[in-house]
């Protein structure tokens, strides 16, 4: 059985509960899952998953959504990105599509994540949606932390390549696998193996055969299977190269947590 990492997912959030969502996924050999926050109560509740499970690393962060919150929140999300068991600040960045938060919000919130991931050494976890140009103008005014990640990547081969030229990873999510998804699937080609990660974004993006339920980390692996066929790469080489990225950007904690059984 091929060992994955899901280098994204949101247990907290799912029908059945982390622990038993968990089993599943390690029946289909997913060696190590990095439980993301996106406000106060989710960071808090990946940290306590985190902590009863060893083959999970949290990391605290205000998403673009919530960025509204930054005010009445920043202060205690800082105390906790501390904890030396979190792995990353995020997930923030910019969502212009849906704008739950006024952009202004989310640049504030963005910018403060930025530079806590830089003082603290942390892997920056970025979403971006409609916001290329935002995204990459913060990142050019503030700096980029050494590990940079954009989560659930969704350009195409020119917002890779300007990713990639700051020394970011791209991380494939579900959408590598959809059908419309051809720009993606192109990025995707265009990237050097070293700088790509695997995700599930779970419970969302269901990959291909499981379009429509709720999405979980045991289907990493056909998220995986989407992204070599694009890549034109064996399963097992990008398997194998996506958990040695993923160790790289997040720490000797996921090292431990992702230790074959």
């Amino acid at each position: 059985m091929v060992p994955w990492v899901d280098s994204h997912c949101h247990l907290p959030s799912l029908t059945d509960g982390p622990d038993e969502t968990l089993e599943r996924a390690r029946a289909r050999g997913v060696r190590g899952v990095v439980c993301v926050g996106t406000d106060l109560e989710s960071s808090r509740a990946a940290m306590a998953v985190a902590a009863r499970q060893p083959d999970v690393v949290p990391t605290v962060g205000l998403h673009p959504h919530d960025a509204s919150r930054f005010p009445t929140e920043w202060e205690q999300l800082e105390a906790l990105a501390a904890d030396p068991a979190v792995v990353a600040v995020g997930e923030t960045g910019f969502d212009l599509y849906y704008r739950h938060s006024e952009p202004d919000a989310q640049e504030t919130a963005f910018r403060a994540q930025v530079a806590l991931a830089q003082r603290l050494d942390r892997a920056l976890v970025i979403h971006t949606r409609d916001a290329w140009d935002d995204t990459f103008r913060v990142l050019d005014d503030v700096g980029v932390p050494a590990c940079t990640v954009f989560h659930c990547f969704t350009g195409g081969p020119d917002e890779a390549a300007r990713a990639l030229a700051l020394g970011a990873w791209l991380s494939f999510s579900g959408i590598v696998s959809f059908k419309n998804a051809a720009d993606v699937r192109a990025a995707a080609a265009s990237a050097p193996l070293e700088r790509v990660l695997v995700e599930t974004d779970a419970p969302y993006l269901a990959p291909v055969p499981h379009r429509g339920r709720e999405n979980e980390p045991a289907w990493v692996a056909d998220v995986g299977v989407a992204l070599a066929d694009a890549m034109g790469r064996p399963v097992d080489e990008v398997a194998a190269a996506t958990r040695e990225n993923a160790i790289r950007v997040f720490g000797t904690a996921l090292a431990e947590a992702s230790r074959p059984a």
